[in-house]
């Protein structure tokens, strides 16, 4: 029996120039078979960036316009007419996010609505191992094909965040912040989202790579030079790919472990086709080519035992999140993003100061600290006051 192996295409290139991605993503398109195998032509095509929150484009926090723009005219000239943008931000709309980043001037050149999400459906998938059903956005429900253009990026609570990732802005407003009370962990987190890739079936994966974050990801990092775009059709895979490129074993990932061990894709190398515009390759030399091992991300191997599940239930010695008093502006927006009854951080200390953290109550989705506009958030192992 012959094993059917998960596509993965790498682009190299390294600027956002336009056109030269335009014609870069065509034939990614191409290895995976055509844009018009993938997406019927009559279909309403729903296209999914990375929106996290306003920034400036150079800082890598959200997919980058140029990407997201040279993708809306391949399917513009390949004739697909009902297409929209969408995110479910962690702060802010999707038209607010956009607004004077690029995105919003490519949307209107392609005749393309921003839309920002008005309601939340329940929507039961029953054959959910972590997650029964999902509070999804009307508009998203409405679509036929979603298409997710993710970031690279570091993540404090996943390790990365790319395309399994890039789908929790399928889940509509306020209830992203409920998940994160609903699912605490890293490895709850990662089978919530795994359920989700499966509930929604976004078509086809893209990331943005050609600068990445690095560091204090998702928000707060700092851009670095990858130099490359990837594409498939299995998220897991991708985001294998991604991990060996910044030499992170996959399997450390808990969005590639359970990825693979619930059905959504693979991240072993065995079972993964390498292709570039030179051909196919083997993922070796695409790490000895493509690769940073300077990528500054978590790799502390995890070892469960006594004394960790002790630490874990006394919680000490765990990675929390604290404030930068002298970047702090006291916006208050990290108080607003804590998903705790009761807030685990809030202005204990009155509005003068920079908010103070309970780490009794802190579940450690650092949502605070990807929504922070001015990076004054970090993240840290440190033992509990």
């Amino acid at each position: 029996m012959n094993l059917v192996k998960s596509k993965v295409v790498l682009l190299p290139c390294r600027e956002y120039d336009e056109e030269k991605i335009y014609m870069l993503l065509k034939q990614g398109l191409d290895f995976l078979g055509g844009v018009e195998t993938l997406i019927p032509k009559d279909a309403k095509i729903l296209l999914k960036p990375n929106l996290l929150k306003k920034a400036d484009v150079e800082k890598a926090v959200i997919t980058h316009p140029v990407v997201v723009g040279a993708f809306a005219r391949i399917l513009r000239e390949s004739g697909y007419e009902n297409i929209v943008l969408a995110d479910s931000c962690g702060h802010g709309t999707t038209q607010a996010v956009i607004r004077g980043t690029g995105m919003d001037t490519y949307l209107e050149k392609y005749h393309i609505p921003a839309v920002d999400y008005s309601e939340g459906v329940k929507t039961a998938y029953p054959q959910g191992i972590q997650a029964k059903e999902f509070i999804l956005p009307k508009e998203l429900l409405e679509q036929d094909c979603v298409i997710s253009l993710s970031k690279m990026k570091t993540h404090a609570l996943e390790r990365i965040t790319g395309a399994v990732k890039n789908s929790y802005g399928f889940v509509y407003g306020f209830h992203k912040a409920k998940g994160h009370t609903q699912y605490p962990s890293a490895d709850s987190f990662a089978r919530m989202l795994i359920d989700l890739n499966k509930c929604v079936a976004p078509k086809l994966y893209v990331m943005d790579g050609i600068v990445a974050m690095e560091g204090n990801g998702p928000g707060s990092g700092d851009p670095v030079p990858m130099n490359v775009l990837l594409m498939s059709t299995d998220p897991v895979a991708l985001d294998s790919v991604f991990s060996r490129l910044v030499y992170l074993k996959p399997e450390m990932v808990p969005t590639n472990y359970h990825g693979e061990k619930m059905g959504l894709g693979t991240w072993k190398e065995e079972e993964i086709t390498l292709l570039t515009p030179d051909g196919e390759i083997s993922m070796a030399e695409a790490v000895k080519k493509y690769g940073n091992p300077a990528f500054n991300v978590d790799r502390t191997e995890v070892r469960k035992n006594i004394w960790t599940r002790m630490a874990g239930a006394l919680n000490i010695f765990q990675k929390k999140p604290y404030i930068e008093a002298d970047k702090c502006v006291r916006c208050g927006i990290c108080v607003q993003s804590c998903p705790v009854p009761g807030k685990a951080v809030d202005f204990r200390k009155g509005k003068g100061k920079p908010p103070v953290y309970d780490y009794r109550k802190c579940i450690r989705c650092f949502c605070c600290q990807a929504v922070c506009p001015k990076t004054a958030i970090k993240v840290k192992e440190m033992k509990s006051r």
